[in-house]
């Protein structure tokens, strides 16, 4: 689901991650300096979460390594982070007051992909697990204000699903959610401290349109992120 498309290298605490998806990137370059490592340790996350479902060729053993990896965050808040690069990224974030169990919770909307047939109520809690809970643990870390914040994730979770997965039924589904949860911010004016998911937020939108076709990285797409960071627009 999350193909690699590139690398952009992070170290928080002596611990380099890696984020594949240059768009990501360039979101988490709208952050300050010191809370860059941070944000792309949970972008790091998803998509190591995201790899796992797609490499999975049976449900049980993809569902197992999912719930070692929330097993394994849930603990950073009452032990050392094992020999794992990325866990002990992630044992950073939760030093910025990003609770290791709100972090976890993501494992949930990946879970749901795995856990049982894709109707339209497993399509919302990937979405909103997902993605949902992804953005109000990045907006803690960055302090910004979480209203808004769980339906402009949980809109770019099934945005992103509405493009990744093969059937075209679950696609439509997961657009359609998508544009209903992004809908639901209106025209807000993004606060600067937001800046980094006010991006993906604008490109899940366009995404969510039913017909588009979506080229990662491509420069289109990157022109426009930047142009919102000039013009707050």
């Amino acid at each position: 689901m999350l193909p690699l498309i590139g690398s952009s290298p992070s170290e928080m605490g002596g611990i380099v991650v890696d984020l594949a998806d240059p768009e990501r990137a360039l979101a988490v370059a709208y952050a300050p300096r010191d809370l860059q490592p941070g944000l792309t340790a949970l972008f790091a996350l998803d998509e190591r979460l995201g790899g796992i479902v797609a490499s999975t060729t049976e449900p049980m053993i993809g569902l197992m390594r999912l719930a070692w990896w929330r097993e394994s965050i849930e603990k950073l808040g009452t032990a050392p982070a094992p020999a794992e690069p990325l866990l002990g990224a992630l044992a950073g974030v939760s030093a910025h007051g990003v609770s290791p169990t709100s972090i976890a919770e993501c494992e949930d909307g990946w879970a749901a992909l795995l856990d049982g047939d894709l109707d339209a109520e497993t399509i919302a809690r990937h979405g909103r697990k997902r993605g949902g809970q992804l953005f109000l643990s990045a907006a803690r870390l960055l302090g910004a204000p979480e209203e808004g914040m769980e339906a402009a994730g949980t809109g770019w979770a099934l945005a992103d699903l509405g493009h990744r997965h093969s059937d075209p039924q679950i696609r439509a589904e997961a657009r359609a959610q998508a544009r209903a949860a992004l809908a639901a911010l209106g025209g807000r004016r993004w606060p600067k401290s937001a800046l980094p998911l006010a991006v993906l937020a604008l490109l899940a939108t366009r995404d969510a349109k039913d017909g588009g076709v979506r080229r990662q990285g491509a420069p289109n797409r990157l022109f426009r992120l930047l142009a919102l960071r000039l013009f707050r627009r």
